[in-house]
């Protein structure tokens, strides 16, 4: 392999490492944000919703930025933005936190849209294989994240902002590996004629829309809700933490692994209803018998959730022909799906305010999961979206 080459894979590695910790390194310091700030829990929690929201927002705004500067600029901006997003929200005031992190989703949410293109661009003969590589990179990133800032914080004995700040510090450097991508003119880059139209007018996108939301919905139910369902089922707050960063973990090797075998067959139909599967015997067993074998549940829900997030990237990256068809059908999938997904852990805690506990919920969870399944069923079929124009 080439000095080019593993600059390239290096840079493209930390670039997807940099998609969550600014968003997961929220909640082990939230109590602390909340007291130093003075926010009340409904501001607290809304330092993470204005994130998710951002992230489904902004991600149209992706195809504009590539046909304009590239996505390889895109994606250099996107983490240069990011940088600035972490640093400004350690800033005194509440004003600036939201902002901050804000500028930071948004950032995100367009350097989401753009590393299905990404990989189609640099990759176009290891689509499947790179698409695990992003995809159990931004698992990965999450955990470490959440699993790190608290003991950074106390290794170092700084507060929460200098060690918010500190995650600018992978951002630039991601920054530093990609700049010769972005200083290097291509052919790749995405000045041709606008793919919207032929990705809004296919069936396909509205069914791989449904897939990234709902198993975006179903993740994050489980990411806001999961510890405090074990805290009332009577399991000490440590373990409950733990169970969540079982769970993650779990997922960074699912991901990698499941695109590199879904991405080898014409139709990902049975892998996706697979993972949608797995997912469902996790929920059911947290539901029915949550103290019995919480490990077991953790380690299957893992798989179930890890798989169908790699799965719904890598069909994105399969069914156009082109980066630009790619990037449009991953705007319109992603933007959409985040939505969706920032309502679940609203209505899922809705629902159990009005039930009185989480059997209610938990149902409920496994209906959206039965659509899931649907979603994906359709969605994981062969077809093509066409070259971008057609």
């Amino acid at each position: 392999m080439s000095l080019r080459s593993v600059v390239l894979v290096a840079g493209f590695v930390l670039a997807a490492l940099n998609l969550r910790p600014a968003i997961a390194g929220v909640s082990p310091l939230l109590d602390e944000i909340m007291n130093d700030v003075g926010l009340s829990p409904a501001g607290g929690g809304a330092v993470t919703t204005v994130m998710v929201v951002c992230l489904g927002v902004f991600g149209p705004l992706t195809p504009l930025l590539a046909r304009r500067f590239g996505l390889d600029r895109t994606l250099l901006a996107g983490l240069l933005v990011i940088a600035a997003g972490v640093a400004l929200r350690g800033l005194d005031g509440a004003p600036v936190l939201y902002l901050g992190s804000a500028l930071a989703a948004t950032a995100i949410a367009a350097m989401n849209v753009a590393m299905p293109g990404i990989v189609k661009q640099h990759f176009p003969t290891r689509v499947n294989l790179m698409t695990g590589v992003y995809v159990s990179s931004v698992v990965a990133g999450a955990t470490i994240a959440s699993a790190l800032v608290i003991p950074i914080e106390h290794a170092t004995g700084y507060d929460w902002r200098a060690v918010s700040a500190l995650l600018a510090v992978p951002a630039l450097l991601a920054a530093l590996l990609w700049l010769p991508q972005a200083l290097r003119e291509r052919e790749g880059t995405q000045n041709g004629p606008r793919p919207f139209g032929m990705v809004l007018r296919s069936r396909v996108t509205w069914y791989v829309t449904a897939l990234m939301g709902l198993q975006s919905l179903t993740f994050y139910v489980m990411l806001a809700w999961l510890p405090t369902i074990y805290l009332e089922a009577g399991l000490p707050a440590d373990q409950a933490g733990y169970l969540l960063s079982l769970t993650n973990l779990v997922q960074v090797g699912t991901s990698l692994a499941v695109p590199v075998l879904a991405g080898r067959r014409a139709s990902q139909v049975p892998y996706v209803v697979g993972a949608g599967v797995l997912t469902v015997l996790g929920y059911l067993g947290v539901l029915l018998a949550p103290m019995a074998a919480p490990w077991l549940w953790m380690i299957v829900l893992g798989i179930g959730q890890g798989a169908s997030f790699a799965l719904a990237l890598l069909i994105i990256a399969l069914r156009p022909a082109d980066p630009a068809g790619v990037t449009a059908l991953s705007a319109v999938a992603q933007s959409v799906g985040y939505v969706i997904a920032a309502l679940g852990p609203l209505l899922f805690g809705f629902l159990r305010e009005l039930s009185g506990g989480w059997t209610v919920p938990l149902t409920a969870g496994l209906g959206v999961l039965a659509l899931q399944i649907l979603a994906g069923w359709f969605a994981g079929r062969p077809a093509a979206l066409g070259r971008a124009g057609r």
